[in-house]
């Protein structure tokens, strides 16, 4: 029964996470194929009829490449930034599209900060510890009415699903950054500390 145990936890330990891989990229390529309505109606039936998946995956990264080539020169800058105003000036759109322009510049602009370091924050009160990421620093309004200091933007994102997760403002002093890489940090909270960064042997000699 322990041999018959052991092997069962094993073959646990192989087949969930390639499942939930699997399970993942088939979404992702289910939902990125959705892009390939832009293709003429002929070629979304032939592509039907002969059950091709993945190419909206290709589609998806040529649109990005060819987007980004535009949004990179000149002329595309110029339209983009007339489009921008444009948008800005509808009542109800413009306070959508502000919020989430400015979540995505910040995450994925080449000079962006947000999610570069992890700290070590005693959240949801004093003794419980967690690990959080640095996303900015407040705005000098906020800080006056915190009583002035040295503050930090802080995410505190929840597990096993890090994408939801509070924004909470921290003295500096209050956050101890940690040397493990952010992919590490979001290891760890994905796993509910199962996977610990430098392995098992760090909590034996400990």
């Amino acid at each position: 029964m322990l041999a018959l145990r052991k092997w069962l936890f094993s073959g646990l330990l192989v087949i969930v996470p390639l499942f939930i891989t699997l399970a993942v990229l088939k979404w992702i390529i289910d939902t990125l194929d959705q892009t390939l309505w832009v293709l003429p109606a002929v070629w979304q039936a032939w592509l039907h009829d002969n059950n091709v998946r993945g190419l909206g995956v290709l589609l998806t990264l040529a649109i990005l490449l060819g987007v980004g080539a535009i949004a990179s020169n000149f002329v595309g800058k110029r339209l983009l930034g007339w489009g921008d105003a444009v948008v800005r000036r509808i009542p109800v759109v413009r306070s959508i599209y502000s919020s989430v322009k400015q979540v995505s510049d910040t995450l994925f602009s080449e000079n962006g900060n947000a999610f570069r370091t992890a700290v070590l924050v005693q959240w949801p009160r004093e003794g419980v510890w967690t690990i959080a990421f640095v996303t900015g620093m407040p705005g000098s309004d906020v800080v006056e009415h915190l009583g002035g200091g040295d503050y930090l933007s802080v995410y505190v994102p929840t597990t096993p699903n890090p994408t939801g997760g509070y924004f909470v403002m921290l003295r500096r002093s209050d956050c101890i950054e940690l040397r493990m890489s952010v992919d590490e940090a979001l290891k760890y909270i994905v796993s509910m500390g199962v996977v610990v960064p430098g392995g098992p042997s760090s909590i034996a000699n400990k």
